[in-house]
Parts: structure tokens; sequence; C-alpha cells
């Protein structure tokens, strides 16, 4: 039988990619990032999305997608930083997967995404004000969703490793 999804939630910038795309290799899964998928899917970025029909639109293409990568088995699967604080995407990839939260303080989201301008929810003035604000909105949301916690502040070879570790 196919193995289980691995569902990796979190913050932006938390490494979901990164370590997703590593995890992948290391349990010889596929790995697939929502958003790009998303971005395939529509030949538009997630910023042009927006831009063009508006976060409501972008949200129910990431319910469709979650619905849809919940029917497969045997990937690891980055979700979208807001993915996971939506009920009915949690209930989707619970049916097939284990949702494990890339934990990380606003903090060190700030270092990372310092220069990053490729997130729509953050391109303003107000930077920081935001993204704390969401954090802290969403951080709850990812908690009660999350099977596993893990430390993402460390490399993302041991964050793989803790992953595995709390799989087995």
């Amino acid at each position: 039988m196919a193995r289980k999804n691995v569902v990796l939630c979190g913050f932006m910038g938390c490494g979901k990619s990164t370590v997703g795309s590593l995890l992948s290799r290391k349990m010889g899964m596929s790995f697939v990032d929502l958003d790009s998928y998303i971005e395939k899917k529509e030949n538009k970025t997630i910023s042009q999305i927006f831009e063009d029909s508006g976060e409501e639109y972008f949200r129910q293409l990431e319910r469709q997608t979650s619905q849809e990568l919940s029917q497969k088995k045997g990937l690891v699967i980055a979700a979208g930083g807001g993915t996971l604080t939506y009920q009915v995407n949690v209930d989707a990839f619970r049916q097939t997967g284990t949702i494990v939260l890339l934990d990380i303080p606003v903090e060190v989201v700030s270092v990372r995404l310092k220069n990053d301008t490729t997130r729509p929810l953050l391109n303003r003035p107000d930077k920081d004000k935001v993204m704390k604000e969401l954090y802290d909105r969403r951080l709850p949301l990812y908690k009660s969703a999350a099977d596993v916690v893990v430390d993402a502040t460390q490399s993302p070879m041991q964050v793989c490793s803790e992953i595995i570790a709390a799989l087995e």
C-alpha cells in the first residue's frame, strides 16, 4: 500500500518548500508545493492571481487543490501559508495524510522574509506589523491542525530528521 501523505504547514518563510523537497527525497516520495501547483494550473503567479481575481478566488483554488491532492498517496505536500487556516482543507488532508507544523518564531520569519517581495499579503509599507498580526491569527489554527509539531529554526536536514523520527 502507498504511504500516507505528509502535509507541511506553517507560516510563510518557515521552510515548507525547502524541507518538503528534501523530505520527499529522503522518504522516496513525490514532492508537491501547493502554491507552485496552483501557479502551473492557472498559468499565473500567486501574486497575479491575487491581483487579477482576488484572495477569495485564490482560496477557492486552494480548496479544490487540497481536495485533489488529498485523493492521492505518497506525497510530501508543502501547503501554502493560509491553506490550513481553513478547516475544510485540514479535513481533506487529514483523510490521507499526517499534518506537520514547521514551528518558527515570528522574529525569525521577519528576518527570513526581509527582502521577499513575492508574498501578496505582505507587499505593503507596514509589512512587519501585518506579518505579526497574521502570524498571531494563524499560529493557533496551525497548532490545532497539526498532528506533529517540529522546531523549524534548525537546519532543513535536522528538521527532516525530526519529522521522519516523529512519523515512525
